[in-house]
């Protein structure tokens, strides 16, 4: 498999340090993009005239958008809001900082949440479920939006798009902040009365990238070891 360079926005979070040691394994060139030090490309997101300034120069093959704004599991709506902004603003930004450089491929993370914030009852949902829809709360609505309109613009870029619907993380770095709030009683734990959620392993979320840039096709899914899969145009 020929080498890429591939630009990582959120290198420096839980899934994107994932992400970059399993793309460097698999030989592939990774730019760090974010707002800390250790970033081969340091800027904001959200902060588009910076962003464009910063990739000034950079060339590249593809654009992994996992970047969050959450340090720890939110514990209100508002907490997902910087979240939600990334996706949307962020996201814009992104994909026209990516043209730039050339970019012809983008992925992006999301979430298995975005099929609905609710109980869906014994029926299993799958990728062929409508994602994103609208519901009557308007916190709720707010960060489906925000994962809707994080594929509807990757889709309408004229970039080869692909989105990682994952399920809630666990692995290293990704269950050690909410094990630690359980035992010091700071998260509230749910009886989920024998319903279904859906888990990814880190490891396998980061395989799962690799995939896709080697190998993902827009409007398929992925193949690797997760239920994750790729929508695309």
């Amino acid at each position: 498999m020929k080498s890429q360079t591939v630009i990582v926005a959120g290198a420096s979070g839980v899934l994107g340090r994932h992400i970059r040691e399993a793309l460097n394994g698999a030989g592939h060139t990774v730019l760090g993009l974010g707002r800390g030090e250790g970033n081969e490309i340091r800027a904001d997101l959200l902060d588009r005239d910076g962003l464009l300034r910063a990739f000034d120069g950079v060339q590249a093959d593809v654009v992994v958008h996992a970047a969050t704004a959450l340090r720890k599991p939110p514990m209100s709506h508002k907490g997902m809001f910087g979240t939600d902004d990334l996706r949307v603003a962020g996201t814009a930004n992104l994909i026209e900082a990516a043209k730039l450089a050339g970019v012809r491929r983008f992925i992006g993370e999301n979430v298995a949440v975005g099929y609905g914030y609710r109980d869906f009852g014994d029926r299993v949902l799958t990728e062929a479920d409508e994602f994103g829809v609208p519901v009557s709360d308007p916190n709720i609505n707010r960060h489906l939006e925000g994962m809707r309109e994080k594929e509807r613009l990757a889709l309408e870029s004229g970039l080869e798009a692909i989105s990682l619907r994952y399920g809630f993380f666990y692995g290293p770095g990704g269950t050690d902040a909410m094990v630690h709030m359980l035992r010091k009683r700071q998260m509230p734990a749910f009886n989920d009365h024998g319903h279904v959620s859906p888990w990814t392993h880190l490891t396998d979320a980061a395989a799962a990238v690799v995939a896709a840039v080697e190998r993902g096709r827009p409007g398929r899914p992925t193949t690797s070891s997760t239920t994750t899969w790729a929508s695309g145009s």
